[in-house]
């Protein structure tokens, strides 16, 4: 074989360190940037370029072996090419050999014809003499041997043959490049081939994307995925650059999966949402009231439903129907109870002509109202007045009756009126029966009469 492959190598000492030398000087100026094995940094194209070794390394090639510059390396080839078909040159035929006819023919201008003579020996075709790297065919030519496909070549294992004219050269596969001799994978993920994620293998690479991504055709760059196609969340759904957000209607929050939505309970955020009691439903709330009651607009309060206005009530026509907070009583009609006398529906009185009314209120007044449960105190919740005055009287307003509790006293207004305090909250249902007194009491003529309110309290269950 007339070439030989060499890969940065000399066999010489003084080629070595030449070459070790030029790699050297070639990688330093890169301010950081290092090529590869037969290249080298150019800064004003910022990359790396192939090295001419053919014109840097003296005598490259041995012999009268001629430098090729290769991507990478070079090749040593004879200079004289011999792939042209051989073609030899037909051999003179000797002259022939005539006997001598001079004695026989004595007339000069006779001479006979010439003929050819075949040789007495055999005739032997000549062989096409081939350089190394051809071999002869039958037909004399000469034909380049494929060393790759005869298995002829000194290749390292590493390395790809590559047959030529007259000879071949060793290469390394598609991701891998030639250093010291040998074919070392390339680490494409270095470089930034892949968008995302990058996994190197021998020879090549493959990309991937993170969560919430997908390939390109291109299989290097990668592709939101809009996840709300798929419906992911129970409520709304809402893309993000490599995720999804998910969001849920009013009244309800994002449970621990962050996909689906749970009821808010909102009855337990506050005990004054409701004025009665809150019932909590899917999204929402409602509030719901105690019988004798309807949900206000506001759809939190409670307002008391008037049964004797609506005649939702069970009242005769003989009694008279009186609403209060959360209810209703019917009251009987008045009955005076000897020795009072009916003076009017609601009013009895005792004569001062009768004996029997002697220390004894003159006027009993019937007055009836309604009072919320625990209703703050200290409140003003009825007041007394006289209706009649005489002159040199003065008045005493004071509970008689009914104020077991102490929650309940007079304080005096003016000379002639007065006004019932609630000094303690009471609670109901409940129903208190006052009896208020007002004394009058005149000096000049030596007067003491009193008369009596009979006042009804109805205390309501709730405090509403």
């Amino acid at each position: 074989m007339l070439f030989e492959i060499r890969s940065f190598r000399s066999c010489s000492s003084a080629r070595m360190l030449a070459a070790l030398v030029f790699i050297l000087l070639c990688i330093q100026p890169g301010h950081g940037q290092s090529c590869t094995e037969g290249f080298a940094y150019d800064r004003r194209a910022r990359q790396c370029v192939d090295v001419d070794e053919c014109r840097v390394l003296p005598d490259a090639c041995r012999g009268d072996m001629r430098c090729v510059n290769q991507n990478g390396g070079y090749l040593c080839l004879p200079r004289t090419p011999y792939n042209q078909p051989f073609r030899p040159e037909t051999p003179a035929l000797p002259e022939p050999a005539y006997p001598d006819t001079s004695g026989v023919f004595s007339d000069p201008s006779f001479i006979p014809a010439a003929r050819s003579v075949e040789p007495s020996y055999p005739r032997v075709r000549g062989t096409a003499q081939c350089v190394l790297g051809y071999s002869a065919a039958e037909d004399g030519t000469c034909n380049d041997i494929d060393e790759c496909e005869t298995n002829s070549h000194h290749c390292n294992p590493t390395q790809v043959c590559i047959n030529t004219a007259g000879g071949y050269t060793c290469s390394c596969s598609e991701g891998y490049w030639l250093i010291g001799g040998q074919c070392q994978d390339i680490d494409e993920c270095r470089y930034g081939y892949c968008q995302q994620l990058c996994a190197n293998v021998p020879g090549s690479y493959s990309c991937s994307c993170n969560p919430g991504f997908i390939l390109n055709p291109d299989s290097r760059t990668c592709q939101d995925v809009d996840e709300c196609e798929d419906e992911p969340c129970s409520h709304g759904c809402f893309n993000t650059y490599g995720s999804f957000m998910c969001n849920c209607d009013e009244g309800f929050e994002l449970a621990s999966d962050g996909t689906s939505c749970i009821d808010l309970d909102e009855c337990s955020f506050s005990e004054f949402l409701c004025q009665h009691r809150c019932v909590n439903t899917p999204g929402s709330f409602s509030c719901i009231c105690p019988p004798g009651y309807y949900v206000y607009e506001d759809g939190r309060s409670c307002e008391d439903i008037n049964e004797c206005d609506t005649g939702n009530n069970t009242c005769t026509t003989a009694q008279v129907c009186f609403n209060f907070q959360g209810g209703y009583t019917c009251l009987d009609a008045l009955q005076c109870r000897p020795p009072y006398i009916e003076v009017t529906d609601n009013q009895c009185m005792c004569s001062a002509e009768n004996p029997a009314c002697r220390e004894k209120p003159f006027t009993i007044l019937y007055r009836h109202m309604d009072l919320s449960s625990g209703r703050s105190v200290p409140a003003d919740i009825f007041q007394m007045q006289a209706t009649t005055r005489y002159p040199g009287a003065f008045y005493i307003f004071q509970i008689k009756s009914g104020n077991d509790g102490r929650e309940f006293y007079m304080r005096q207004t003016s000379n002639v009126s007065a006004t019932l305090i609630l000094s303690r909250p009471i609670t109901g249902p409940k129903e208190v029966v006052l009896d208020l007194e007002m004394v009058t009491v005149n000096n000049v003529i030596n007067f003491r009469g009193s008369s009596i309110i009979r006042l009804t309290i109805f205390v309501s269950e709730h405090p509403f």
